[in-house]
């Protein structure tokens, strides 16, 4: 039988099928996997099930010369924590869960949309505090979302779905950056440049892959060229932003506000951040629902059992 490891604790489901199909070791934890453990987990299972934090990185490739594992099985569509390039010169494939977690995705990406424009987070913390006066016509003016002009980084799957719930309900007008133009079931402008785009929209939104390639693609320069009224939202990967810029530009009020979900260097969050009334802060909450998160595991196991059975995978990702 297949020797499996999964390498953080899972929705009891997919732990279930997974003992049924394989053989099974489970690291029943929530804390990231060390070095050490990834070294030896190369050399000890057939297929691995990891998930975000476990930086399978190229050094971890180098330090096991002839590893045993043959598919990396991510719990995830974001694979930038697995050198997916390293781990091909390996032998091993790697694949990932899209679909399963856009919906969700875009869902997180609106509550984030509307908690910064309305100012949601700053007004529950005044009530929690016992700080509230009453209500007043000029009590914490926001953004008036409905109607406003919506910017998107990436226009994939997360991008398009949450262009169709801006666009369908709430009347936006969208336009997007993306490396090549995308059919949509209404009208929506590709810009070039992403400092135009930036500085046309009353709601910046990131929607790209983490990579080598997208890391600080979003500093000083498009926040400069941002409206003053204009918010920002990440829910793509925390090092897609240049996380001192938006410090600056949030500290300086150059920009309305922010909302995030995702952190350059996550857990950790800068105190200057936490400090700021103007930006919302999730605790990466994207797709932190309990049928979502077993359809994520139920397609990487679907991945592994691709594998097993000698047929093409349904996600590869190299």
């Amino acid at each position: 039988m297949t020797k499996l490891l999964i390498t953080r604790n899972l929705p009891e489901s997919v732990i279930a099928k997974a003992r049924a199909d394989f053989d099974l070791t489970y690291r029943d934890r929530t804390d990231v996997m060390s070095q050490a453990e990834m070294i030896a987990s190369l050399q000890d299972y057939d297929v691995i099930l990891p998930t975000l934090g476990d930086l399978y990185s190229a050094e971890i490739f180098e330090a096991v010369p002839a590893p045993r594992t043959k598919l990396l099985a991510n719990f995830g569509v974001g694979f930038n924590h697995i050198d997916a390039a390293a781990a091909r010169a390996k032998g091993i494939a790697v694949s990932n869960t899209p679909g399963a977690v856009t919906d969700a995705t875009a869902d997180t990406a609106l509550t984030l949309m509307l908690m910064s424009a309305r100012r949601a987070g700053e007004g529950e913390r005044l009530v929690r505090a016992g700080d509230w006066q009453g209500w007043h016509p000029v009590q914490m003016l926001g953004l008036h979302m409905t109607g406003k002009h919506l910017g998107i980084v990436g226009m994939g799957r997360i991008g398009q779905a949450i262009a169709k719930r801006a666009h369908f309900g709430f009347d936006m007008q969208v336009s997007y950056f993306s490396r090549s133009p995308k059919d949509l079931p209404f009208e929506a402008q590709q810009v070039d440049d992403l400092a135009t785009l930036a500085a046309q929209v009353d709601m910046l939104v990131a929607a790209v892959p983490g990579s080598p390639e997208t890391k600080h693609l979003i500093g000083t320069k498009v926040f400069d060229a941002m409206p003053s009224h204009a918010h920002f939202i990440n829910i793509s990967r925390g090092d897609v932003v240049d996380e001192a810029a938006l410090i600056t530009a949030l500290q300086g009020n150059t920009i309305g506000g922010a909302g995030l979900d995702v952190y350059e260097h996550e857990p950790q969050v800068p105190d200057a951040l936490r400090a700021l009334d103007n930006v919302v802060l999730l605790p990466h909450l994207g797709t932190a629902a309990l049928e979502v998160r077993e359809g994520m595991g139920m397609m990487a196991l679907a991945n592994l059992q691709a594998f097993v059975d000698g047929a093409p995978l349904p996600n590869p990702v190299n």
